[in-house]
C-alpha cells in the first residue's frame, strides 16, 4: 500500500478538522493554497464533507477522523 500526494493533502485537511465537538467545522477560502482546495472538492465528491470549501465532516467524515488520528499518534510518537 501507498500514499499518493493527493492521499496526504487529504489526510492533513481532514487534521485540520477539530475533533473535541461534531458542531464545529472548517471553511476553506478562495485564496488557500490549490492542494487545499483541491483536497475539499475530492473529500466533498467523496461524502467525506458537507461542503466543497470545508464545512462539517458526514458521518463517514466522523468516522475517518478517528482513524486519521490514530495513526498521526501511532507515527509522531
Amino acid at each position: 500500500m501507498q500514499f499518493n500526494q493527493l492521499m496526504i493533502d487529504e489526510f492533513e485537511l481532514l487534521a485540520k478538522f477539530p475533533r473535541s465537538s461534531k458542531m464545529q467545522g472548517i471553511k476553506i477560502h478562495s485564496d488557500a493554497n490549490e492542494n487545499l482546495i483541491s483536497a475539499a472538492q475530492r473529500l466533498f465528491d467523496k461524502g467525506i464533507i458537507d461542503s466543497p470549501d470545508g464545512g462539517y465532516l458526514t458521518d463517514l467524515g466522523l468516522d475517518l477522523i478517528e482513524h486519521v488520528s490514530v495513526l498521526h499518534s501511532a507515527l509522531s510518537g
